[in-house]
Parts: C-alpha cells; structure tokens; sequence
C-alpha cells in the first residue's frame, strides 16, 4: 500500500537538491530591507479577472487582491462578518422587502472621485460573476435617491440579501462607474481602479503583482507602504525564498516542508482554519452509463480516502474532518455522521456493483496548487482498485472548465468564499449553480422553500435536510475543512493571518505591520 504520507514525499523529491546546496539547511537570513515593503510568495498564478469584483466565480481566491484594491459597502471584517465599510449604515425594513444603505461621506476612489450611490447601483448592475442571475431575479429596483442612499427593493422577503451582497458574491463591491465607461472592460483590467487601501502600479503576468498604499483611504492609512504579490508556484521555491529574505509571507506550505519550516530559526508557520470543505465531486452521477450512476461506488469511493493519513501528511493534522462540503462555523450547518475508512466495505460495494476488482475510472481533474492533496486521494482510490489519470490545471483555468461544466468522472473542488450553508447549496448543489452538473429534484424543491422561509428554526429544518440528502446519496466525498499553512519571516510584525474568522489570506491589508516599521 502507497500511504498518502508516501506519495508526499514523492512530490517533493527537489527538496533533497536543495537541502544539498544549503538552501533549505540554514536558517532564514533576510537580505532586502527595502522600508515600507512587504512581499508575498503567491501560491498561484495571478489572473486579471480577479482584479475586477464583477467577475468573483465562487470562490475566495479573487478576495485575495480584492481586500487590497477594493472596498464593499459591507464587507467581512475582524469582529463583524458584515461590518459597514464604504456604507456608514445599513437598515433592512420590517417587511424584509427594503434594504437601505448611506454612503460614507468622504468615501473616495483611488482616482480621487467620491464613491456615489451611481457607483454602487452601476456596480450591483454590472456583476457577471457567481450566482449574478439568482441575485438579480431577487431584485425588483435600486433605487438612488440621492448621491449618499442606495435603496434595494426586493420582490419577496430575502433573509440573504445581505450575505449575497456584501460576501458570498462581488456585487457589492464597488467600482467607479465614470472610469469603468471610459476605459471599458478591458482596459479597467489593465489598469484597475477602486476605493480599497490600496491602488493598482503594476502586473506582470505569471511573475508579480505591486500596489500602494492609498492614503485617502477612509478607515486608516495602511502601515506598509507597497505590497508585492510574486508568483512562485512551486512549494520548495516558495519556501526557499521565504528563508533567503527575498519574500516575508508565503501562502500555502505543506508536508515535510511545513515540518522544515517549523524548525528553521526566525521563521514562523502560521496555519488558518479556513472556511474551505475540499471534496470528490462525482460529476458523471446522473448518467446512467456511468459507474458514478451507482450510489454503491460512490459510497466505495468515500469509504475508501484515508481523510486522517492525508490531514496528518500535508496540514500536520491541522484541518478538520467534517465529512461535508459546508464549514463548520456556517449558519445552518449540519454535522455529518463521521465517515470510516473502510477499504473493505468498499471493495465489497464495488463487487456488488458489478466491478469486482476494481475499474479504470477516467480522468481526475483538480487545481496544480492542491495537486497533492489529489495524488493522496488517488493512491487512497487505487488500493481499492479505483483507477484514475489526475489532470491538474492552473486555478484561473481549473475553475473557469469546471464551471463550465467541461470535466467528467471525478472534479476535486473546494471553496473558501464566504456565506452559509443555504448559499453552498445554491452554488454546488442545486440546479443552476455556478458549479452543478446536475441535481435532485426533492433536494432542489427544499432549496425553494427554504430561500423564501423566514423563521429560522423553519428555515434550518429544511437547511439540515437538505444537507443530510446530500450525505445520504454521496453526492460528493468530502475530504477536509482545509488549514491553510503560511509561513512568516521575520520582518513581519502583523500579517493579518485569521484576523477575519474563516479568511486565508491576509487581511484586512491596512492592518499589516511590519517590525519598526520598516
């Protein structure tokens, strides 16, 4: 048996030639003391439409850049998770058919024009991105009575307005209208403007990304001067730059190299909680040609990913097991019963389904950047005798094809964004989500009810429901409510890391800090 902790290892075989040339073996030795600047090492590759808060796809990696560039009305922050931010207030009407916000006054762009209730309206009106149709069929008008009131009038009673708005989707995150007009959709990516604290000065693709501060911005003038994002996709690389003192924050280290860093003297692992569930989606299960057709091979597949070898093999134990798609900490949120691993009962499903010995599953698609993660789950699979060909794509892609619905088989997806548990199942369970290939009808007729219910408990009654259908037909295998493993150097006096409960990256940015100041 190939144990995930094994296949690890594997995929990091440079970390031996590294080790060698004494890159890895000393402890971190900060070169560049350029005052006033602070470098990522992104895990990713950085794409344009995540400068834009019209185009967020679901997920929470634009809000990554869109806490830097841009600001929301109301938006997540330490403390509140819908915190007033370019609104100074916000009021809902008894009847819950009302929703009203007040601009801040002295809210500006970063090209010095007041954010107006035209802004806001302009912004609402022009988002494209995850769950825009569901959002907009919700919405009778906006209304701008005048430059600083923006009114939201629905058609029925919405208990999620605001969570829509303000976090699971970019529609309230503003954008100036006048410059977006003029420059047109194209050129605001080339050159984005917003209200955030900090303002776009450049972007090399593939390489880095570079802002600075904004100092009219409204809630404080941000600590350190200009924040570079560069781009070094490859886990070793990430952490050598961080001990060589050419980055001070790196996303995402994991496995033994985690474990390396840990002991590198001046060098902290800071691990986030996340509200990230990962899972197997079974994108082939309404095809009744397809193996996946079959609940019993779904249930062999769920039964047979080692969720505690993987957890302790690449976040050191630090993710939790939920055994479902929705974070813990959401409203809403049902607890699965715990799912065993139990090759046995899985080799015994697939006999009983007709695939004694195993089958030659397809392709498993997954994002580069959790390629691991999905070589475990694959060895996991294959010693059960389910086998699969992994296909990892680069995010910007990865998501782009999966909510296109263009992969079959197996999909290894996840989802940081904020809401709750009614707005992950609108968005990767029931028909017409921004990543469903198909759904139940029982399970989509709850989400109607539920959408409209404004008793609570009525409401989370149906909310567990709904969930509990999902656990019950393995419409997905869970895998894990991610840590997400960072490393900081040691200039970094405040990273930002959890500040906002359940967010991986930093954030707030205007909260960052570098030691002295410099």
């Amino acid at each position: 048996m190939r144990s995930p902790r094994h296949s690890v290892r594997a995929t990091r075989r440079d970390l031996l030639g590294l080790a060698a040339l004494g890159v890895l073996a000393a402890g971190a030795k900060p070169t560049r003391a350029a005052a006033g600047q602070l470098v990522y090492a992104a895990h990713i590759s950085l794409a344009p439409t995540w400068f834009d808060p019209a185009e967020t796809p679901g997920i929470v990696t634009p809000f990554m850049l869109l806490y830097a560039l841009h600001d929301g009305l109301v938006k997540p922050m330490p403390g509140n998770p819908a915190e007033p931010c370019l609104a100074e207030s916000y009021s809902a009407s008894a009847d819950g058919l009302s929703h009203s916000f007040v601009l801040r006054s002295g809210a500006l762009f970063h090209n010095g024009a007041p954010v107006t209730a035209e802004d806001v309206k302009f912004s609402f009106e022009r988002y494209r991105g995850n769950a825009a149709g569901f959002i907009k069929d919700q919405v009778a008008a906006v209304e701008t009575p005048d430059s600083r009131r923006v009114i939201f009038r629905l058609h029925r009673p919405w208990p999620d307005f605001l969570s829509y708005y303000s976090s699971v989707t970019g529609a309230g995150w503003i954008v100036p209208k006048k410059y977006v007009e003029s420059v047109g959709e194209d050129g605001f990516k080339k050159e984005p403007i917003g209200a955030g604290p900090y303002k776009f000065v450049s972007f090399t693709p593939g390489v880095e990304l570079v802002m600075e501060a904004f100092d009219g911005y409204w809630r404080k003038v941000p600590a350190v001067r200009k924040l570079v994002w560069k781009v070094i996709q490859e886990e070793t690389t990430r952490l050598a730059a961080l001990k060589r003192g050419e980055v001070d924050l790196a996303y995402s280290i994991r496995g033994e190299l985690a474990e390396e860093l840990q002991r590198t003297p001046g060098l902290e692992l800071k691990p986030v909680l996340i509200n990230s569930p990962f899972w197997i989606y079974f994108a082939d299960q309404w095809d009744p040609k397809s193996p996946w057709h079959d609940a019993r091979v779904r249930k062999a597949a769920t039964l047979a990913l080692d969720r505690e070898g993987i957890n302790q093999a690449l976040t050191l134990g630090h993710s939790l097991l939920t055994g479902s798609i929705v974070p813990k900490d959401f409203d809403y949120y049902w607890q699965p019963p715990k799912i065993p691993h139990d090759p046995a009962t899985a080799r015994r499903l697939l006999a009983e389904a007709g695939l004694r010995g195993g089958f030659d599953a397809g392709e498993y698609y997954c994002d580069a950047s959790y390629a691991n993660l999905g070589e475990a789950a694959l060895s996991s699979l294959a010693e059960v005798g389910i086998r699969l060909k992994m296909r990892a794509i680069e995010r910007a892609a990865f998501t782009k094809g999966y909510s296109e619905k263009k992969y079959r088989n197996l999909i290894q997806g996840g989802s940081g964004a904020f809401g709750n548990a009614a707005t992950r199942m609108e968005t990767f369970v029931v028909k017409g989500g921004a990543y469903v290939y198909g759904s139940y009808p029982d399970i989509d007729e709850l989400f109607a009810q539920q959408t409209a219910e404004t008793d609570r408990a009525k409401r989370a009654a149906v909310l567990h429901r709904m969930q509990q259908l999902v656990h019950e037909r393995t419409v997905y295998a869970p895998l894990w409510q991610l840590a997400f493993l960072n490393g900081q150097g040691p200039r970094v006096e405040e990273s930002a890391f959890g500040l906002i409960p359940g967010h991986p990256y930093s954030a707030p940015y205007e909260d960052v800090r570098l030691k002295g100041g410099a």
